[in-house]
């Protein structure tokens, strides 16, 4: 297991600026934030894509993939019954595959929860199939750039759609694809009656991306939720993908945010015998 850091996490500092930071603390990989580049990824150019290669590698860090992929955007909807809102959102998820392979990365993960929430007048039946049809649209661009769609259950406080690791299970198995596999985050797990580490061993054929964190929206370490279980576990299903830091909480300045995180999960890792 590798570690990683949500590029947004360090607000409003240069690409230059955070890049050297997350490589001095010990990350070696970043996640992009499509809209840290541009609100709308049909603006992201080529020379910005190049620009950020090109800072990765000064920083000797990994580009890992991309998430909050439909933040920031209008007209977009994963559940919408509205046959060509669903087109156009498989168009432009599309469109971010290019990037995300263009930067070097392999996956992305879908969260947006504003995007995917289900509609008045809507069942969750209905929903589930409206985002299997709008997603297996998007394969064949996903299958061309060799990108995988990570599906992220969130917690209820966060919408009402894939609201669990099992939900996120029974899509990925309806939608059957190589290129659409789970994603699992502890803060959105931490809302589940089971626990974390029962939730990793369960989800073991699915997984493919993992986001560390805390319910208190700060980083790994930094709350109450111990991590020595959910490094067993991930170790017992030998995942060997990244963790990766995604932090919400913008009172902690992001240079205390990256350094505490990345040190705790150091420090778990050399622990359970894989770091």
């Amino acid at each position: 297991m590798k570690i990683a850091i949500c590029n947004e996490t360090y607000r409003d500092w240069s690409f230059e600026d955070a890049f050297r930071h997350a490589s001095q603390c010990g990350f070696e990989g970043i996640e992009i934030a499509p809209f840290t580049l541009q609100k709308n990824a049909n603006d992201i150019t080529q020379s910005q894509i190049n620009d950020v290669v090109a800072l990765a590698a000064k920083h000797n860090l990994q580009i890992v993939g991309l998430h909050w992929l439909l933040a920031f955007t209008d007209g977009l909807h994963l559940t919408s019954s509205d046959d060509s809102v669903r087109q156009k959102t498989a168009g432009y998820l599309g469109r971010l595959a290019a990037v995300c392979r263009q930067l070097g990365g392999g996956v992305m993960v879908f969260g947006s929860p504003d995007q995917r929430s289900i509609q008045s007048g809507i069942t969750v039946q209905q929903a589930n199939d409206l985002a299997i049809d709008c997603i297996r649209r998007l394969l064949p661009a996903l299958q061309e750039h060799n990108v995988t769609l990570a599906l992220e259950p969130l917690g209820p406080e966060e919408g009402n759609f894939l609201l669990t690791a099992e939900w996120g299970r029974q899509l990925v198995a309806e939608i059957d694809s190589e290129f659409v596999k789970l994603h699992l985050d502890v803060k959105a797990m931490s809302t589940e009656s089971e626990s974390i580490p029962d939730i990793i061993a369960a989800s073991k054929q699915e997984l493919v991306h993992f986001h560390a964190n805390d319910p208190n929206r700060r980083g790994p370490g930094m709350g109450d939720v111990e991590y020595e279980p959910i490094v067993a576990a991930l170790v017992d299903i030998e995942y060997d993908g990244w963790l990766s830091v995604e932090v919400f909480d913008e009172s902690v300045a992001p240079e205390v945010l990256a350094a505490e995180s990345v040190e705790y999960l150091k420090r778990q890792l050399v622990a359970a015998g894989v770091g």
